[in-house]
C-alpha cells in the first residue's frame, strides 16, 4: 500500500491541546479536555492555511496563493510527467475542482467526467478520469478513504464505494477560490469541508498508532464518517460534526445504531464511539459517546 506524503495535523502544527489521543481513546481512557476557544471561523481559517510547514506563519492570501499555484504546476506539467501520458492542463483543473466541489462524497466517475466539459469541448471519457484520478493519486494529490464492510447481522447490506478527498483542506479551497467569508455563507458545504479536515488528522493520527481508516455506508441509508481499524481486529467510530447540540446529538444517533447493528455479529462492539467537533469542550455523554473537538486531539 502506498503510504501519502501527508501535510502537518492541527497538533503537529501547534494548533490542537493534545489535551485527548487517540490512542487513549481506543484504550478507554477518560474523554475531558477545556474549551480552546476557538471560533468555527478560527478552524476554517486553519484549514484554508493547510498544513505545510512553510505556510504556517502566513498570512490566508500568500498561503491561498501558494496552494493555487502548487494546483496550477500540477495541472500543467507534474499530472504528466508522473507517467508520461500528455493531458490538458484545463481539463485537470476543472477535474480538481469538481473533486473540491464533492469532497466528502461517494462521487461517482461521471460526475466528474461531466464536470471537465466547457464551452465548446466535450466531456473526458469515464475510463480517461479514472486515468486522470490515478495519476493524482500517484501525486498524493488525492485520497480514496475505503468502505468498510464488516460481518452485519442484519439485512443491510454494506455499500463498497470510496469517499474522495484531496489531501489538504487548503487544496479544497484554492480549487474552488473560496474564503473564509464564503465558506461561512455555505454552512452545508462547510459540514463536508470540515469533514474533509478532521479526516486528514484522523489518518495521520491512526497511521501513529497501526490503524486503517475507513467510512460506513450501508442500503438502510446509515452513514458513519469514519472507522477506525486497529492491528487485532478492535475498531472504534467517529462522525465528524461542526458542533452544536442538535448535531451532536444526530452524530451520536447514527453511532450508536452503528453499534447495536453489529454488537451481535462477529464484528463485536466498538471500542469506542466519538463524534468530532470544529469547537468546545471534549466530553463523555451519559450514551457513552465521546464530544471531542478537533483542536483537542493528538495521535
Amino acid at each position: 500500500m502506498r503510504v501519502p506524503m501527508r501535510t502537518m495535523s492541527l497538533f503537529e502544527s501547534g494548533e490542537s491541546s493534545g489535551d485527548v489521543s487517540l490512542r487513549g481513546l481506543l484504550d478507554g481512557e477518560e474523554c475531558s479536555a477545556d474549551d480552546q476557544r476557538l471560533s468555527l471561523g478560527d478552524v476554517l481559517a486553519l484549514a484554508c492555511r493547510g498544513g505545510w510547514p512553510q505556510q504556517l506563519d502566513a498570512d490566508l492570501p500568500a498561503a491561498a496563493g501558494a496552494a493555487s499555484a502548487y494546483l496550477d504546476e500540477i495541472s500543467r506539467t507534474d499530472v504528466s510527467r508522473v507517467d508520461g501520458i500528455e493531458r490538458d492542463p484545463r481539463r485537470v483543473r476543472r477535474l480538481l475542482a469538481s473533486i473540491a466541489r464533492n469532497v466528502a462524497t461517494e462521487v461517482r466517475h461521471t460526475v466528474l467526467a461531466a464536470d471537465t466539459a466547457a464551452a465548446g469541448e466535450p466531456p473526458l471519457e469515464r475510463r480517461t478520469v479514472a486515468s486522470y484520478l490515478a495519476a493524482l493519486g500517484r501525486l498524493f494529490v488525492i485520497e480514496e478513504i475505503p468502505a468498510w464492510r464488516p460481518h452485519i447481522a442484519s439485512r443491510a447490506q454494506a455499500r463498497n464505494a470510496a469517499k474522495i478527498h484531496l489531501v489538504d483542506p487548503a487544496l479544497t479551497a484554492a480549487a474552488l477560490r473560496l474564503t473564509v467569508d464564503t465558506l461561512m455563507r455555505d454552512l452545508s458545504f462547510v459540514g463536508r469541508f470540515f469533514e474533509s479536515m478532521a479526516l486528514r488528522d484522523l489518518q495521520i493520527y491512526a497511521e501513529a498508532n497501526r490503524c486503517v481508516v475507513s467510512h460506513y455506508r450501508d442500503s438502510h441509508h446509515l452513514e458513519v464518517d469514519a472507522i477506525i481499524e486497529q492491528p487485532d481486529g478492535r475498531w472504534a467510530a467517529a462522525e465528524i460534526k461542526l458542533g452544536g447540540p442538535d448535531a451532536i446529538d444526530k452524530g451520536a444517533e447514527s453511532l450508536l445504531r452503528l453499534r447495536a447493528k453489529l454488537e451481535a455479529g462477529r464484528t463485536g462492539s466498538p471500542a469506542r464511539l466519538a463524534v468530532i467537533t470544529a469547537t468546545g469542550y471534549a466530553y463523555e455523554r451519559p450514551d457513552g459517546v465521546c464530544v471531542v473537538p478537533l483542536t483537542s486531539m493528538r495521535p
